[in-house]
Formats: structure tokens, C-alpha cells, sequence
């Protein structure tokens, strides 16, 4: 047996020898003996407080990095057009080191002193909406000399400030949509707002991120439809056809010595699989000069050699500070298109706190830890601006997966792997690697990876009664006007004109950032169109957040060092709202009282064959 699993009814406490730790209660939730355990973590390998060995730590968050890969990878990617920076793959590079960086810093914060949680923090594809809707402006638009690889100069002064300013105006509409996303979370308001968004409003604002982005990743994948038919397939393959199927691997022990393992590496690494695969399928027709060399060609951009002085170019190693691209710049549109931006990721931040919670076995968030975890990413949104990503920072759904599918729930391999992020950011010649993915590689991967970012949306209505016509309602009317109202206003700009400069652009970015329209016609009609608790969700969704003991959740979403428990416990800390306290009555928020039963004989110790009984 596992020796992270528990077991209730063991005969004997004292007996760890087969690895089995049994423990009862005081009655006030303290632990006597082994860790206390959640019903739902009974499975995992090790807990959210257990530690795993160093080597353990280390090839785990390695892992939860390749898990995160691809969207790190792809948002900077993906800006590159609206940055004007499509045939400067080193400038590429530099963002992609720059975000590893910065997802490192962000991750360590959350898990030390956000909602404690071991969720990895990254890019955002809630800010890539605003981000091309502001870049649609006839301010932003790219000079046509920029997209044309042949009058292209990337080391001349007058490209490079053609791009930073682009991305230094990126960098202070973020940070000042940081502000207000900080605000939410420590003063507890996006606790309040909870109250009223519920599945109906969430599922299409999440599906309304990846939705619009279909015409990016199809123009991607049309540079040579063959190649990113083939990179589809293959992670088709890998993470849906071969994930059951293990794989055997050489290891060497020092009991075992060299001795062979199953690994299930198709369901690890689906993705990654696909890309080397697919880049050396490019590579070997580059070499053999199948690919077309002119660049006018259809299927040149599937050459390898297209982007092969990056790597030359690329230093080995590279510290990202920040304002390495200037002062950051700032326009009252790109602020309100990201404020909207910055609700949609923290909807669904939210919703993420709860499934991690739950495949780890950890009582649900508390409110201190939901508001504290919205302003650590508040704050992460603020670096991430400062040192210039294009980009900001949120809870990654793709690494919650992975918990489930390892059983290692243990913060402190997302801590490994927090440093991992920051180690990769450093070295230089990671960030080049990356940046000389052929495109129809990298137009594959987007498909696949829009598409399951919209299913995760929908996913949300799991709570909701579809065969209610109300929500069959709200949810379609806001979808379609989510896709319709941006596509109309992107061509018809001209119409909306009221004379005032800044107006029209604000209203310009809102009605063009598709998840925005979506989300807000969402949110208006789910709460005033009349329709049960039931009806609309919000009974499934409160009862999956359950109960736990005060002293369990303390333990676990409280802060480092006894901050707030043992220390720090002046009384003017019961005011703010993202400060851990202990809450009366010993069950959870409720108060509701807890008694154990338990056994025992003369000496105090639980005789063999008790079973604990709680009331």
C-alpha cells in the first residue's frame, strides 16, 4: 500500500510498518497520529501538505512545465502579429523567456501567499481578445512594410520602436487593469460579485475566449494544411487513442539497479510528443528541400530554416528586468478591454480554486483564500506588465488536470516547478527554441487547444438545467452575439463614431472583445430574466463546495509561518477580508459543531477493531 494513503479503521495506530497511518480526532480537528485526510484524498499518492523526495519534486514540476508549455508558448506567439513582429523570431524568443520568468515569480507567490493551492500560474488567453482588439485600432495597425520578411531590418532603430511601443502601450494598459483586479480580490468584492455570476455567465465568457480566435489559428495552419493536419492527429493520438498504454523505460536504481518501467508518456506529454514529431517531419523535408524556398510559396512557412538564426542569435543566457522594452504608455480604450478581460480570468480563476481543491482532497476555499488568491494574481498581472510579457497572469486548468491524473497533490511540487519556470526564463537559448516552431506546427496546436478552452466553457452548464427554454436562452442568444456583434463592428467602425477620440475607441475594443459582449449580456439576462436557484445552478454548484473543520482549512489556506494564527493576530486584521482567521464553532463558515467518538480503554488508547463515529 501506498504509504500517502490512509486508512480509517486500521486495528492497531501504532502499527506504520505497511505504511498505513490511522489517527482520531480531540474533537477540535487536531491531528494525534499521521496526517489528517480529507475522504476525497484517500487515493492520492501524496496530499497537498505532503512533501516528496527532492528528485520527486524536481521530474514532477518539470512535468507540470511541459504541461503548461503550450500555452506559455502560444501567447506571445500569438501577439507576435499584433506586435508587428512576425519575421523577428528573436524578439519572439526574448517574450517567451520573459514569460517563463514571470510565470515563475507569479507561481511562487500564489502558492506561499495567495490561495495556497498548488496551481501553476501563466499567459492568459483572457487579455489576448483586448489585446488584438486594441491592435485593430488605425492607430496600432502594422505599417505594411513590417509585414513583408523582405523589407523587414529587425536590428534597425526604426522596427525595434515600432514594436516597443506597441507592447510598452500593452504594458500600462495591464498594469493599471492589475490595479483593479487587486482591488477585488483583497477587499473582498469578487466575493460579493460570486453571489451573482453563476454557470450561465461563466460558460460564455470562457468560450468566448478561444471562439473568436479560430480566424488566428486557421491562418496558421492554412501556411501548409498537411503539416498542421498531421501535428491535430498526432496529439489526437497520443492524448485521447494511446493514453492508456504504457511505455517502457530504462531506469537505474540502487536496489534495482537498471531495470525497466511502465510510463504512461502519451498521456504526460500529448503535446509535446506532437511537436517534435511534426518539427522533425519538417526539418527532413526542409533538408531535402521538399518545402517550396521561395517565400511567395504556399508551404514555405513550414521550413525549418525559415527562423534557423535564432538559435545562433539567441544569448545562453538572458535576465528579463523590468521596463526592458521602456516606459510603459497608457490609453483609456486598452484599459476598459482588459478590465474585461481581467473579470473573465478571474471567473474563472474561481472556478479553478474549486476543482483544484477538490482533486487534491483540500476542503473548498474559504473566502479569505479566494479573495487573497484574485489579488496574488492581481499583483502577478502588475509584474508581468512591468516587465513587459505583452500579456498577464492566471491559474492554469491544464496543470489541475495533471493532478488528477498523477495523485501528486503536494504544493511543493508546484514550488519545483515555479523554479523551473524561473530557470527557463534565464536561459536563453530555451525561448529561441521555441520561437523557431514552423508556423503550421504552431497553427495545429492552436486548434486543438482553442477547441478544448471552449469545451471547458460549456463544461460549466453541467450545473444548469438545459431543459429549461430560459437557459437555453441566455446561454445561445449570448454565445451568438458574442460572435456576431465584434464581427459587425470590426468591419463597420465608421458607424459608431460619436466625434470623441477616446470614446470611440473604448466603445471599439469593448464591442470587438467577443467574450465581453458575451459575458456581459450573460450576466444581465441570467439575473434579471426570472428563474429558480435551481434552475440556474447555483444549488449544484454551493453544494459541491461542501464543509470542513476551521482548523483544517486553516492549515491549509493560511498563511506561511503562522501569520494570522500564531502571529500577526492583531484585532485590526479581523477587518480585511483576505486575512485567515479562525472561525467559531469549528465547522468551517457554518459554526455548525463537531463531535468524534472514539473508543477507548483504561490507558487512552483505541482499542483494536474501533471504528471512529462523527456526529
Amino acid at each position: 500500500m501506498n504509504p500517502a494513503i490512509t486508512s480509517r479503521e486500521h486495528p492497531d495506530p501504532s502499527q506504520k510498518g505497511d505504511g498505513v497511518l490511522t489517527f482520531c480526532d480531540d474533537g477540535q480537528g487536531r491531528k494525534k497520529d499521521g496526517q489528517h485526510r480529507s475522504p476525497g484524498s484517500s487515493d492520492l499518492a501524496y496530499g497537498i501538505l505532503d512533501i516528496p523526495p527532492w528528485y520527486l519534486c524536481i521530474i514532477l514540476g518539470i512535468q507540470h512545465f511541459i504541461t503548461a508549455l503550450g500555452g506559455l508558448v502560444a501567447v506571445p506567439l500569438i501577439l507576435a502579429k499584433g506586435l508587428c513582429l512576425q519575421h523577428d523570431p528573436l524578439t519572439q524568443s526574448y517574450l517567451i523567456s520573459t514569460m517563463f520568468f514571470i510565470s515563475g515569480i507569479c507561481t511562487l507567490l500564489q502558492v506561499f501567499f495567495g490561495v495556497r493551492l498548488p496551481i501553476l500560474q501563466g499567459g492568459t488567453f483572457a487579455f489576448v481578445a483586448p489585446s488584438l482588439a486594441m491592435f485593430s485600432l488605425p492607430t496600432w495597425k502594422c505599417p505594411e512594410w513590417t509585414l513583408n520578411a523582405s523589407q523587414v531590418n529587425t536590428s534597425s532603430p526604426e522596427f525595434t520602436e515600432e514594436w516597443q511601443k506597441r507592447i510598452r502601450e500593452l504594458q500600462g494598459v495591464i498594469m493599471a487593469a492589475s490595479c483593479f483586479q487587486m482591488l477585488l480580490g483583497f477587499s473582498g468584492l469578487v466575493g460579493y460579485l460570486m453571489r451573482f455570476i453563476g454557470p450561465l455567465t461563466i460558460a460564455p465568457t470562457i468560450s468566448l475566449v478561444a471562439l473568436p480566435l479560430f480566424d488566428s489559428a486557421g491562418n496558421d495552419a492554412g501556411a501548409h494544411w498537411g503539416i498542421a493536419a498531421m501535428t491535430i492527429f498526432l496529439i489526437m493520438l497520443f492524448s485521447q487513442y494511446l493514453k492508456h498504454i504504457p511505455v517502457p523505460v530504462p531506469l537505474y536504481g540502487r536496489q534495482e539497479k537498471c531495470h525497466t518501467a511502465s510510463v504512461h508518456l502519451f498521456q504526460l506529454f500529448p503535446v509535446l510528443l506532437a511537436l517534435c514529431i511534426s518539427w522533425l517531419l519538417c526539418f527532413a523535408l526542409t533538408e531535402t528541400n521538399t518545402l517550396p524556398s521561395a517565400p511567395t510559396a504556399y508551404g514555405y512557412l513550414a521550413r525549418t530554416d525559415t527562423k534557423g538564426d535564432v538559435l545562433n542569435q539567441a544569448p545562453w543566457f538572458r535576465f528579463p528586468y523590468p521596463g526592458q522594452w521602456g516606459l510603459p504608455t497608457i490609453s483609456l480604450a486598452g484599459v476598459f478591454g482588459f478590465i474585461a478581460g481581467v473579470i473573465a480570468s478571474m471567473v474563472e480563476s474561481v472556478g479553478d480554486y474549486y476543482a483544484c481543491a477538490r482533486l487534491v482532497g483540500a476542503p473548498p476555499p474559504p473566502k479569505h483564500a479566494i479573495n487573497r488568491g484574485i489579488g496574488i494574481e492581481g499583483l502577478g498581472c502588475l509584474l508581468a506588465g512591468a516587465w513587459g510579457t505583452g500579456n498577464g497572469t492566471t491559474s492554469y486548468s491544464e496543470n489541475i488536470g495533471a493532478l488528477g491524473i498523477t495523485k501528486v497533490g503536494s504544493r511543493m511540487v508546484i514550488v519545483a516547478s515555479g523554479c523551473v519556470l524561473l530557470l527557463m526564463g534565464v536561459f536563453g537559448k530555451i525561448g529561441a527554441a521555441f520561437a523557431t516552431i514552423p508556423t503550421p506546427v504552431i497553427g495545429g496546436m492552436f486548434i486543438v487547444m482553442f477547441g478544448i478552452i471552449a469545451a471547458v466553457g460549456i463544461s460549466n452548464l453541467q450545473h444548469v438545467d438545459m431543459n429549461s427554454s430560459r437557459n437555453l436562452f441566455v446561454f445561445g442568444f449570448s454565445i451568438y452575439c458574442g460572435l456576431t456583434i465584434p464581427n459587425w463592428v470590426s468591419k463597420n467602425s465608421d458607424l459608431l463614431q460619436t466625434g470623441i477620440l477616446q470614446l470611440d475607441q473604448v466603445i471599439q475594443v469593448l464591442l470587438t472583445t467577443g467574450m465581453f459582449v458575451g459575458g456581459f449580456l450573460a450576466f444581465i439576462l441570467d439575473n434579471t430574466i426570472p428563474g429558480s436557484l435551481e434552475e440556474r445552478g447555483f444549488l449544484a454548484w454551493n453544494e459541491a463546495q461542501g464543509s470542513e473543520d476551521s482548523t483544517r482549512i486553516l492549515e491549509i489556506y493560511g498563511l506561511p509561518c503562522g501569520i494570522g494564527t500564531k502571529c500577526c493576530t492583531s484585532s485590526c486584521t479581523r477587518f480585511l477580508p483576505f486575512w485567515p482567521r479562525r472561525e467559531p464553532g469549528g465547522k468551517g463558515e457554518k459554526g455548525v459543531s463537531q463531535l468524534t467518538l472514539c473508543s477507548q480503554d483504561f490507558s487512552g488508547e483505541r482499542p483494536e477493531g474501533a471504528i471512529e463515529t462523527r456526529m
